[in-house]
């Protein structure tokens, strides 16, 4: 089973905090003695995890990224599927709060998508398979650790798995940049699926089609419009404006 290598600090220390069973080795940056590395070295230390001291150009040439001088290399872990969206939301106590993102396809975006994602209580992240950034070790770089605590799941029919979702009662609202009504005028409580369209074209025909409403983002300066990352992030924090009791 072929490894994963999960690098840069805040990942390493999510995989070492929400599933210590999958890490196998760690590299270090020889010479990196600060504390937060001195930390997770002494964690994995602990946990009978070796370590290995590797030179700047051995981390580079292993890392597609900013490694910040630590690297573990770990089990795969789980891929999530349709499947344990059903299982997931049959087993929430809460109102579902669901993230969509329609062919994201650039990992640094979805990366901050879900980082956005789990600071906002999202309880998964959906994507379709074919036309979509997966995840990868550039995503779990940039989520900072919420690849291991957020689930992303891709399913084969986007659309469907909508209609689904609106035959449980969770409200679609999608993004468009000629909606009528304001993000601040959208209701975004009760059973939740915000929809964010791919960089540059927004959501495709058929997932417009599939929403209950569309809402766009006022914008006053000269820009015609905002990275989805950040996007992803007003929609999703204005939600959390409103949902709080």
């Amino acid at each position: 089973m072929k490894q994963e290598i999960v690098f840069g600090l805040h990942a390493v220390q999510a995989l070492l905090k929400t599933a210590p069973q999958r890490a196998e080795e760690l590299l270090v940056l020889r010479g990196r003695e600060d504390q937060r590395v001195q930390k997770i070295t002494q964690q994995v230390r602990d946990l009978g995890i070796p370590v290995r001291l590797q030179t700047r150009a051995e981390l580079d040439a292993l890392c597609d990224g900013n490694h910040q001088g630590v690297a573990l290399f770990a089990r795969p872990g789980k891929l999530h599927d349709e499947h344990y969206l059903w299982e997931l939301l049959a087993e929430l106590s809460v109102p579902p709060f669901l993230l969509i993102l329609d062919g994201v396809t650039d990992p640094h975006n979805l990366g901050a998508c879900m980082r956005s994602a789990d600071a906002a209580g999202v309880q998964a992240v959906i994507v379709p398979k074919d036309n979509s950034a997966g995840m990868t070790e550039t995503v779990r770089k940039v989520a900072c650790g919420a690849a291991e605590t957020v689930p992303l799941i891709p399913v084969t029919n986007l659309a469907r798995t909508m209609k689904q979702l609106q035959d449980q009662g969770i409200w679609i609202v999608g993004t468009s940049g000629d909606a009528k009504v304001s993000v601040f005028s959208a209701p975004f409580t009760g059973p939740l699926a915000i929809v964010m369209g791919a960089e540059g074209t927004g959501m495709r025909r058929l997932t417009r089609e599939h929403c209950d409403h569309l809402i766009y983002i006022p914008m006053a300066g000269s820009v015609s419009s905002l990275n989805v990352s950040v996007a992803t992030g007003i929609c999703l924090f204005e939600a959390v404006r409103q949902r709080q009791p």
